[in-house]
């Protein structure tokens, strides 16, 4: 029996907050700064969106690696943030992120008629996200609530590794029956997240607009001038050349074109390892 590559996508991989809901990605960089505030540390809001993606401790961990925080921390207590120390951030960040998930629930204008439009495609909608368990079962309860249910969800706390690692995005391969990797796309607005499907083996693409990385309201990015924006894609394209997306647009409204050009070149026999 012979290798056969996939002619075309069976699943889109789908991140949650900046890529389906909560445009800006708010809910998680807000709770970041009250979190750290409440230990006397001040952690911007810029700073706060730098590891965005990764699991919840980690992204403290890696916040708290950052000299600048670290010498504030040192400032406040004397010493260096260790690991104990993060695990205290962390667990008062869980009950402020549980408590204010819904203020960022909104889903992203466009995002359930291009769902459904992929649907009606053939292809399955998994998820993943840098929230644990218990922050999902909420995220994916406001969605329910607001028209959209993904086929799978997994929560950074429910693999081994969470992202840049590939773990949840193939969680969702093996959960959603799909027979190929490179017969997924991975959709995300974070470079830990293109990561995660970069190292899958999936196609991937990255949104630069509604997420974490250019941080508006959908508003706010409606009223940008046309320069402005322009300037921000391709500061946004910079963030992301490291995690080498195959795709960059500006929301998820864009993506069935991608999925049209992913399936012509699954035609023609391109894979996403080579690209």
């Amino acid at each position: 029996m012979h290798y056969q590559h996939p002619k075309q996508l069976q699943a889109a991989i789908l991140d949650w907050a900046g890529t389906v809901v909560d445009f800006g990605s708010f809910a998680p960089t807000q709770i970041f700064v009250e979190a750290f505030a409440e230990f006397g540390v001040q952690v911007s809001l810029e700073e706060a969106r730098g590891p965005m993606g990764m699991g919840k401790w980690d992204h403290i961990r890696t916040l708290c690696d950052v000299p600048a925080i670290a010498a504030r921390y040192q400032a406040a207590f004397g010493h260096m943030p260790s690991d104990d120390d993060v695990t205290a951030i962390y667990e008062r960040f869980m009950p402020l992120q549980i408590e204010k998930i819904a203020d960022h629930s909104a889903l992203i204008p466009g995002a359930l008629e291009v769902i459904a439009q992929l649907r009606r495609q053939g292809l399955k909608i998994g998820s993943c996200s840098g929230y644990p368990a218990v922050v999902m079962e909420k995220v994916v309860a406001l969605a329910l609530s607001n028209g959209y249910s993904a086929d799978h969800v997994v929560a950074t706390d429910e693999v081994p590794n969470g992202r840049p690692y590939p773990a949840q995005a193939l969680a969702n391969v093996i959960a959603l029956g799909v027979s190929d990797v490179a017969a997924c796309v991975k959709v995300d607005d974070t470079w830990p997240g293109i990561l995660e499907g970069r190292s899958a083996g999936m196609w991937t693409v990255a949104l630069t607009c509604s997420g974490n990385a250019l941080g508006l309201t959908y508003e706010q990015y409606k009223a940008l001038p046309e320069a402005e924006l322009e300037q921000q894609r391709r500061r946004i394209g910079s963030l992301f050349e490291g995690a080498r997306p195959h795709y960059l647009i500006d929301t998820i409204t864009e993506l069935p074109g991608v999925i049209a050009d992913i399936n012509a070149r699954l035609a023609r026999g391109e894979m996403p390892q080579g690209c």
